[in-house]
């Protein structure tokens, strides 16, 4: 590694370029990681990071790692275990569970931080070697509203269909439920240009670090009650329509659907949307008319982001979005369009290639005989013995010890008790499974609850490639060698797969897989044949499709939309009864309670909360509310709060913020425990997606009592 190895950050999908060397040799070891980050330039972070990737090497040495296999003996203690039994109780497990519950007894919950390969390979190991249909991933709390929407609009969903430096030249941006300057700062710098033109916008309740940002003329901040950001799109379409900003001749050209539409929006007029919404008219209008006019200077963009699109109607929310775009003529344009912004690192790769219940590797559907046909010439296998389509997460999640439910659990890649809704319900599940298998190399909530915890490698220790928030393909280089006893995903399930007798071949080399994945999409949406390591190493940009004999496919859509018929669909939605369950009533007035990130800590804070710098900036979860909201509860800045509804309790400290609207409250979703935002969720869920309700919670905030003040206490380590 004399020269550093080029490589990727291991958190987020903007995966900033960096590059790991060995530390000098006169700097104390006791001080530093076992290897040193640095910036590289790169289109998407042109040398920036943000504090979690300055700090992601200190994670590869920490004294909490887990380096041998862990048993849960009946006193509920973890003690080491050698690999051979470990691997013994797994396949003993599987079969007692398979024996007496059929293959969809054993269930597997994978992650979107996987490479392309492990993805790939986990969906072939619970199919082939477990059997099992019963496989769903973490990406399902992320991206799926947004992916069935740009499936429904555009016959196909990737992230962002054009390069993220395209967004540098725009006049105008509508930046939707995302909080890029938390969530990933160096994304900050493309939105400069829509800053400098007065045509940044950005649709928040909250006064995030991101909205701050259209002051002083930078553009507008539209502020609306959580949850109606249907309602909001439905109006800025109707403007559209209604003041002539549409553009005809893209319609005519390249859509279906328009009529329907326009008929949809009428009654969507500004004034009641504010009614619904609380934004103002005026600004409704404003915003329609900046992005028509922005569409004929630099372009105009509108990006959606997790929180309009984690609702029971998230799909349809990004649907409006979808064709509000359409209606201006931006999907497919050289200078605007419209994307999503996929949250987890691999989130966009690990979507496409077998995770999901309803998908084969390819972004294949599961039902299709066509797609069954090609996966079972790949594998080597008749197609029967390719199960059919599982269930998504929330439901895979809430069958956990039932009677016709999951039994024996693997986790990859995700951790469920922090991250799921109704998190309560959910560890409740995973204690009553007869056997449950957590690969992790730190003991997260999730794998506490573990029969079993596998250590694994690291980021930066495994080779292997991710795909991007634009669905560019890039390479992870191994850096440094894992600690003795830790073993990689792939050699996990390649071991396995041998002892459970597992038909067609598993293999621990990234490489080997990788190159079966590119036969695996040949000819599939997600098309991955033309790549190869050769061109990642040599530095080739890869944005899928790329088949064989191709260049790939940086801008999507420019000619065609990929449906049969080469158009773009118009699909009318509109604002519904939400079905959420009632929860019992409390003394005082109701909130509603919307989740999200900080700017130290990364989804469930498993990584993050170990890290010392960041640790010590953000140690706690606080609940933002309004100051008038905490006067009239009596809670004052810094005050113990507890949270409730009927799913569970949350206490913490009170942060106060004008930010914020009166009626709302804010909580991060990075803490465990007595801090856990998701002790309050709900798991109801959209009915196209999947995606479960995390952004309007009704809950009610009052001053804790003494005995709840002396936890948060304790808690804090405070004497």
């Amino acid at each position: 590694m004399a020269d550093g190895a080029a490589t990727h950050c291991p958190y987020c999908a903007l995966q900033c370029a960096m590059t790991l060397t060995a530390p000098a040799a006169d700097t104390d070891p006791l001080d530093e990681a076992p290897v040193e980050v640095a910036g590289r330039d790169f289109p998407t972070n042109r040398g920036g990071l943000c504090r979690k990737g300055w700090t992601s090497a200190s994670l590869l040495e920490h004294p909490g790692r887990v380096t041998e296999p862990l048993l849960k003996g009946a006193d509920g203690v973890h003690r080491p275990v050698g690999w051979d039994e470990a691997l013994d109780r797994i396949v003993t497990a599987v079969n007692a569970a398979r024996g007496r519950y059929g293959p969809d007894g054993v269930g597997v919950f994978g992650g979107g931080g996987l490479t392309n390969e492990k993805a790939y390979q986990l969906g072939k190991f619970a199919r082939l070697a477990l059997g099992t249909s019963r496989i769903d991933y973490n990406g399902r709390f992320c991206m799926s509203s947004a992916a069935a929407a740009g499936m429904r609009a555009f016959g196909l969903d990737r992230g962002l269909p054009f390069p993220l430096a395209d967004l540098d030249a725009a006049s105008t941006i509508l930046l939707l439920g995302s909080n890029v300057a938390e969530t990933m700062p160096p994304f900050v710098q493309h939105l400069q240009g829509a800053r400098d033109a007065g045509g940044l916008i950005v649709v928040d309740p909250r006064r995030s670090a991101t909205a701050a940002f259209t002051a002083d003329g930078g553009g507008l901040h539209l502020q609306p009650l959580p949850g109606t950001d249907l309602a909001l799109l439905l109006g800025l379409a109707h403007v559209v329509i209604h003041e002539g900003l549409a553009d005809a001749g893209y319609i005519a050209d390249r859509t279906t659907g328009y009529e329907a539409v326009a008929r949809s929006v009428a009654s969507y007029w500004p004034e009641r949307v504010q009614s619904l919404t609380g934004v103002p008219a005026g600004l409704i209008r404003d915003t329609a008319r900046r992005l028509a006019e922005g569409r004929a200077r630099g372009g105009s963009y509108v990006l959606t982001g997790r929180g309009v699109e984690q609702h029971v109607d998230g799909t349809d929310t990004a649907t409006a979005a979808i064709n509000l775009a359409l209606l201006l003529g931006l999907p497919g344009s050289a200078r605007s369009g419209y994307g999503t912004l996929t949250g987890q690192g691999n989130g966009q790769g690990g979507r496409e290639h077998g995770q999901k219940a309803d998908q084969l590797p390819g972004y294949r559907k599961i039902t299709d005989p066509a797609a069954r046909a090609h996966m079972a010439e790949v594998w080597g296998v008749p197609e029967t013995a390719i199960p059919g389509p599982g269930v998504p997460a929330v439901e895979l999640l809430t069958s956990l010890g039932q009677p016709d439910g999951v039994r024996c659990l693997f986790v990859h890649g995700a951790n469920v008790a922090v991250s799921a809704p109704d998190a309560n319900a959910v560890i409740a599940g995973l204690r009553s499974l007869d056997f449950l298998v957590v690969c992790d190399f730190f003991v997260s909530e999730t794998a506490a609850e573990a029969d079993l915890i596998l250590p694994v490698t690291q980021w930066a220790e495994e080779e292997g490639t991710l795909t991007n928030l634009e669905g560019r393909v890039l390479r992870r280089r191994r850096a440094i060698a894992p600690p003795p006893g830790v073993r990689s995903e792939l050699w996990i399930m390649t071991r396995l797969a041998e002892l459970l007798e597992a038909p067609s071949t598993f293999s621990e080399d990234p490489e080997i897989v990788f190159e079966e994945l590119r036969l695996a999409s040949a000819g599939g949406l997600a098309d991955y044949s033309g790549i190869d390591y050769a061109l990642l190493d040599r530095g080739e940009e890869a944005y899928w499709p790329y088949p064989a004999g191709s260049t790939g496919t940086p801008r999507l859509f420019l000619d065609s939309f990929a449906h049969p018929d080469g158009r773009a669909v118009f699909t009318p939605v509109a604002p519904r009864r939400r079905t959420l369950a009632a929860v019992p009533e409390a003394a005082g007035t109701p909130m509603t309670l919307i989740t999200g990130r900080l700017l130290e800590h990364y989804q469930s804070g498993a990584q993050t909360r170990r890290v010392a710098a960041l640790a010590a900036a953000r140690p706690e979860a606080r609940l933002q509310l309004h100051p008038a909201a905490a006067a009239a509860q009596g809670i004052a800045e810094g005050d113990v709060v507890a949270v409730t509804n009927g799913r569970g309790e949350v206490l913490c400290r009170a942060e106060l913020s004008a930010g914020i609207r009166p009626e709302t409250v804010f909580l991060p979703f990075h803490f465990p425990g007595l801090e856990s935002a998701n002790r309050l969720t709900e798991a109801a869920t959209d009915p196209v997606s999947g995606m479960p309700e995390f952004k309007t919670s009704k809950v009610w905030v009052r001053p804790a009592a003494a005995g709840a003040r002396a936890e948060v206490l304790q808690m804090e380590g405070a004497p």
